[in-house]
C-alpha cells in the first residue's frame, strides 16, 4: 500500500525544486532592481513575504468561493487531494514560465545600461507574477499532499506516510542544488559563467528558468498519467482490509 503512492510522491518533487529558485535567485534578482517606495528600500529578502500573502489569498479565495461553486457544479465538497496536486504542479509551470519572461525583460535593462550597475531602472515588482504563482501553487500542493499521505496510507503508518511526503520538501531542493551544478558546468564557457553564477547580469539565467519550465511541464504530463492510474483507498477499502486482517489472526487462534 505504501508502493503504491511512490509514483505520485515522484512526480511532486519538482514542484519544490522550482519553489527552491524563488528563494535563491529569485532574490538575487530583486538584489539587482529597483526596490525603492519614497524613501523607503525594501529588502531583497523580504520578497518572499510574497509567498505568505499569496498562500492567504489562494486559501480565502478557495474556501469562500471556489469550493463553494464546485460544489453547486459537481455537487462535491471541494477539489480532492489530486486535484490540488495538479493545481500546484500547473501554477508553478506557469510560474517558471512567467520568471523566464520577467528575467529576459530585466538582462535587456541590463544589456542597455551596464552589466555592471549595482541597481537597474526596473521594478522589483515585476517579480511579483512568479512569487505569487508559485506561492499559489504551494497552498494547493501543500495541503494537497499532505491530505493524500495521510488519507491513502495504511492504518498505523500515518506518522511514517507524513514523513514521505516532507522528504519530497528536501529531495525538491537537493534536485535543485544538483541541477544548478550541473547547468553550470555545461553551459559554462571560457569565462566559467554560464547561465547561472556570480554575476546574474552576464548569465542566462532566463535560459534556466526556461529549462524549468520546461522539466516542470513534462513533470506535470507524468503526473496526470500517474493520478489517472491512481484508484484512492476509500473507508470500504480500509473495512475490507481490517476484515481480512482479523480473519487471518481468527484463522491463527
Amino acid at each position: 500500500m505504501m508502493i503504491r503512492l511512490l509514483p505520485i510522491w515522484a512526480t511532486t518533487i519538482m514542484f519544490w525544486t522550482t519553489y527552491a529558485q524563488m528563494i535563491t535567485f529569485s532574490v538575487e534578482q530583486a538584489s539587482t532592481m529597483e526596490r525603492s517606495i519614497g524613501d523607503f528600500e525594501i529588502p531583497a529578502g523580504s520578497l518572499t513575504a510574497f509567498f505568505v500573502v499569496a498562500i492567504l489569498i489562494t486559501l480565502a479565495v478557495y474556501e469562500r468561493l471556489i469550493m463553494s461553486l464546485w460544489q453547486k457544479w459537481k455537487g462535491k465538497q471541494g477539489f480532492s487531494s489530486l486535484q490540488r496536486i495538479a493545481i500546484g504542479l500547473f501554477l508553478s509551470t506557469i510560474g517558471m514560465a512567467a520568471a523566464a519572461l520577467v528575467e529576459m525583460k530585466r538582462l535587456s535593462v541590463a544589456r542597455a545600461f551596464g552589466k555592471t550597475n549595482s541597481t537597474l531602472p526596473i521594478t522589483v515588482f515585476y517579480l511579483i507574477p512568479q512569487f505569487f504563482l508559485v506561492g499559489s501553487g504551494e497552498a494547493f500542493m501543500y495541503t494537497g499532499q499532505l491530505d493524500f499521505f495521510i488519507t491513502q496510507s495504511p492504518k498505523g503508518m500515518k506518522t511514517m506516510s507524513t514523513g514521505l511526503f516532507l522528504t519530497t520538501l528536501s529531495l525538491g531542493f537537493f534536485f535543485s542544488s544538483f541541477l544548478v551544478s550541473m547547468v553550470k558546468r555545461v553551459t559554462a564557457g571560457s569565462d566559467k559563467q554560464g547561465w547561472v553564477g556570480k554575476n546574474i547580469n552576464s548569465g542566462r539565467l532566463d535560459c534556466f528558468y526556461g529549462l524549468l519550465a520546461i522539466l516542470s511541464f513534462i513533470n506535470f504530463g507524468l503526473y496526470l498519467l500517474c493520478a489517472s492510474w491512481y484508484k484512492p483507498k476509500t473507508a470500504k477499502s480500509d473495512l475490507q482490509i481490517e476484515n481480512v486482517a482479523n480473519g487471518s489472526s481468527a484463522e491463527k487462534c
